[in-house]
């Protein structure tokens, strides 16, 4: 990890779509489970989701319920709440020379009851 990474507060709805697939393959069973607290520059308290690249850590703005509902729109995760199958397999195509995405793979085993 480099110590003076770039950190960044934003939205899922606003990364890239790239950053949006890495997102997926990293948290392939939804993003709820995996929300974390901490106070903003503000003082004010935020749930994100982490995600670390090679140049900046990713803190995706969302609240318990936005994350449900993330998941629940996207044709990419099942009914069950699940990246599909297909999609996986094509995301990790896409991506499979980013190497830090072994890096977050601490989070991908977990799945929701």
């Amino acid at each position: 990890m480099k110590p003076n990474k770039l950190r960044v507060i934003k939205d899922f709805e606003k990364l890239d779509s790239d950053i949006q697939e890495q997102i997926k393959l990293v948290y392939p069973y939804g993003f709820s489970q995996h929300l974390i607290e901490f106070k903003n520059k503000n003082n004010e308290t935020v749930f994100a989701l982490p995600f670390e690249t090679d140049d900046k850590i990713y803190m995706v703005r969302m609240s318990v319920k936005k994350a449900i509902q993330l998941v629940e729109d996207d044709d990419d995760y099942d009914d069950d709440g699940n990246l599909r199958d297909d999609i996986r397999e094509k995301y990790e195509d896409d991506h499979a020379d980013i190497e830090y995405l072994a890096e977050n793979d601490n989070y991908e085993n977990v799945e929701e009851d």
